[in-house]
């Protein structure tokens, strides 16, 4: 029998614990416990989790300090879960290497969906592993070729960096800074009307209806992800 996957879930509220504990354990997850950042490091370490659950205000460190260290040692998917809404909080966590960022009150539904879209892609290089299938669109990263409806798509240097760089990262949110310096460098890392023409012509050459785009999405004021459902 294969062994359940396991979720560390770390936040100091109890009753939050005790209500991802229940939606996780129906879901046939094992579950581990951290209420503050030295017991997740911990558990990092010990129980080598296969998700990781992070609430952001932690009494022993903040969680935005935390996430860096907790990369230093698993590449599991890290999902923020966190009352904080703001936006720069948001790209932050995301730019600190959290896979996605959930804000409280959050729909156990949703968070269910957001940890099996994490365990499908564990890490970067699964993307790359083979040729990537969404509906009609096929994105081979190996061969930098991109397919719609079995007709290959001609894209520009720059639509292929951005495309790929979703491709890498399926399901999550990819934000401006790192689409940007992926495509055109460092320098232009703020510059996102760039990015918006880009992500304008990808979705009239990939989508069924560009006005009402279903693979590449917008995460309002943060970025963008390429939909694998």
């Amino acid at each position: 029998m294969t062994a359940p996957r396991k979720v560390l879930v770390v936040d100091d509220e109890p009753q939050i614990r005790r209500l991802l504990k229940s939606a996780l354990a129906r879901a046939a997850y094992a579950v581990v416990e951290a209420d503050t950042a030295r017991a997740a490091l911990a558990a990092v370490d010990i129980d080598r989790p296969d998700v990781i659950l992070l609430d952001l205000g932690l009494p022993d460190r903040d969680g935005l300090e935390l996430i860096p260290l907790i990369r230093a040692k698993s590449a599991a998917p890290l999902i923020v879960i966190s009352a904080r809404t703001a936006t720069d909080e948001k790209v932050s966590a995301l730019d600190l290497g959290a896979s996605d960022y959930l804000t409280k009150p959050f729909d156990t539904d949703e968070l269910l969906a957001r940890v099996r879209s994490a365990l499908r892609h564990t890490a970067a290089g699964d993307a790359r592993a083979g040729p990537l299938v969404v509906g009609d669109v096929q994105i081979d990263l190996m061969a930098r070729l991109v397919h719609r409806g079995g007709a290959e798509v001609h894209l520009t240097a720059r639509e292929y960096a951005v495309l790929a760089e979703l491709a890498a990262f399926p399901g999550r949110i990819v934000t401006h800074a790192q689409l940007l310096t992926a495509a055109w460098g460092g320098a232009y890392r703020d510059n996102v009307e760039y990015l918006r023409v880009v992500v304008r012509n990808l979705r009239l050459k990939l989508e069924a209806d560009p006005a009402t785009p279903r693979l590449i999405v917008n995460d309002l004021g943060i970025g963008y992800r390429l939909m694998t459902l």
